[in-house]
């Protein structure tokens, strides 16, 4: 029997995430399947990959065909680079343990290759959102100043036509004998009087 290692359409519309099987060539996409080895969810950013790596790395060794985004993701898995050094240590090439240790030091240098990748996108968001709120800083400036022209502009208008209203009538001044003379009080008028 002829198996291939396939994805299984899930979930809504335009929401779609998928299981990864292994099933009959003739078996439809969405029907009977053998053995199920994975989970595949695109709409996360990066892809979300949930693999049974033992298990997909079996039936790549069977001669299972995968289709070829399940041959990517199991690619990008490791599941290729595994089954390609196991071969070498069936050739006699070198031993299990150097292989394993190869699969490390693979399987590590990808994680720092993604973890640098992660890190220039954090810093080229942080950078896109500097420059989007120093944009909004100068446009936030140039209306205060727009702003504050306008009101003085209308303090302006205004000021002319309040200062006849508000003008205050001015006092007689005084005359030069009133200034002298000291001001009376009620008792020293009295005794003037008598």
């Amino acid at each position: 029997m002829a198996t291939k290692i396939r994805l299984q359409r899930h979930g809504r519309k335009s929401y779609a995430f998928y299981s990864i099987v292994i099933a009959d060539v003739r078996a439809p996409r969405d029907g009977k399947f053998i053995e199920k080895i994975g989970t595949y969810n695109p709409n996360t950013n990066p892809a979300t990959v949930d693999l049974k790596f033992d298990r997909a790395l079996y039936w790549v060794q069977t001669g299972a065909q995968p289709t070829d985004t399940v041959r990517n993701i199991l690619s990008r898995e490791g599941v290729y680079m595994k089954k390609h050094l196991m071969g070498g240590v069936a050739k006699g090439a070198f031993g299990e343990a150097e292989a394993d240790a190869k699969f490390e030091a693979w399987k590590n240098n990808k994680q720092t290759g993604l973890a640098a990748l992660k890190a220039k996108e954090a810093e080229a968001k942080k950078a896109e959102a500097k420059a989007r709120l120093e944009a909004e800083k100068k446009v936030n400036a140039e209306k205060a100043k727009a702003l504050a022209e306008k009101k003085a502009a209308q303090l302006a208008a205004e000021a002319p036509a309040e200062e006849p209203a508000e003008a205050p009538a001015e006092e007689p001044a005084e005359t030069p004998a009133q200034a002298e003379a000291p001001a009376e009080t009620p008792d020293q008028a009295a005794p003037a009087a008598e």
